[in-house]
């Protein structure tokens, strides 16, 4: 059986005159003149196709149907204004909930300040992050588990059918050294005074190594430790066990006195950052809002 289409009219009608049990007194509730009023009645009864209503020239009462049909109105009624109320929350981003993965120095470093000046704007919204490599990024983009990802530049990322992405920055690279180091006050640095000296790298996945890797090559450096994490790489370099390049975003690890970092001089060294979504659907109302903030932001950040 069809269930029939019921407007939030009819039902706000239907519960005027079922209080006030006279036809002039709900129709003046409900904004409407007696024969509209009338008619939108009449019109109700046949949709449902039963009688609600017994008239006579005292009085109007519920028939049997009438009174069956009374509390499922008020709820029909109330989960509208509700689901209403609720979808005007989101749209004024009142409420709702944003998940975005990040690079882990982006995580660290540059985006909680985002988060902060997000949620003192917006403190209605729950805001999710999930820190990963560049590769994982992409992956819980694509399975929906966040709504958009800040991801660095390799091979399928930019031009991937499934996905959009936006160019956020260049982050050049650094040398990382102990102040004691020789390259410390080296007059000008190149990758190939990097070669001779014990070199501490990333693992193979990261950004950051992919992105001396592709501009290494035929040059070799001295690897003597493969790490995961940035603030072991500024360990070693600080117990002297090795230098280190490294991102401008991920600065912030080295800042030690016993610490040096200065530019390269490479134009090619350098890592790409993105924003990146799902080509189909659009961001929630919450999301795009933390979206455009994400590219105002890093879009406008001046990295040397």
């Amino acid at each position: 059986m069809k269930h029939p289409d019921l407007s939030s009219r009819q039902l706000r009608a239907f519960l005027a005159l079922a209080e006030q049990r006279n036809f002039t007194r709900a129709a003046q509730t409900c904004h409407l003149s007696q024969p509209a009023f009338s008619a939108l009645i009449r019109a109700l009864e046949e949709t449902l196709g039963a009688r609600l209503f017994d008239r006579d020239t005292r009085s109007v009462q519920l028939t049997p149907e009438g009174r069956l049909f009374e509390g499922p109105a008020r709820r029909l009624l109330d989960d509208m204004g509700s689901a209403l109320a609720d979808l005007a929350d989101h749209v004024e981003r009142r409420t709702g909930r944003v998940r975005v993965a990040a690079l882990p120095s982006l995580a660290a470093g540059w985006l909680p300040a985002i988060f902060k000046e997000f949620q003192q704007q917006w403190p209605g919204i729950t805001l999710e992050l999930d820190d990963a490599l560049s590769d994982a990024c992409i992956a819980l983009l694509r399975g929906g588990r966040v709504d958009f990802a800040l991801a660095a530049s390799d091979a399928g990322t930019a031009s991937a059918s499934d996905l959009v992405a936006r160019r956020l920055c260049s982050d050049r690279f650094h040398l990382v050294c102990r102040a004691d180091h020789p390259l410390a006050t080296e007059p000008r640095l190149t990758l190939k005074k990097l070669a001779p000296w014990p070199f501490i790298q990333m693992t193979r996945n990261s950004s950051v190594r992919q992105s001396i890797d592709a501009v290494l090559h035929p040059l070799r450096l001295q690897t003597t430790f493969e790490v995961e994490h940035l603030a072991t790489v500024m360990g070693l370099v600080e117990a002297g066990l090795g230098i280190s390049a490294v991102p401008a975003l991920t600065l912030f690890h080295f800042k030690r006195e016993s610490l040096v970092t200065r530019p390269l001089v490479h134009a090619a060294l350098q890592r790409t950052v993105y924003v990146v979504q799902r080509r189909e659907g659009s961001l929630s109302v919450a999301a795009q809002a933390l979206h455009t903030l994400v590219v105002a932001r890093l879009g406008s950040l001046k990295l040397t």
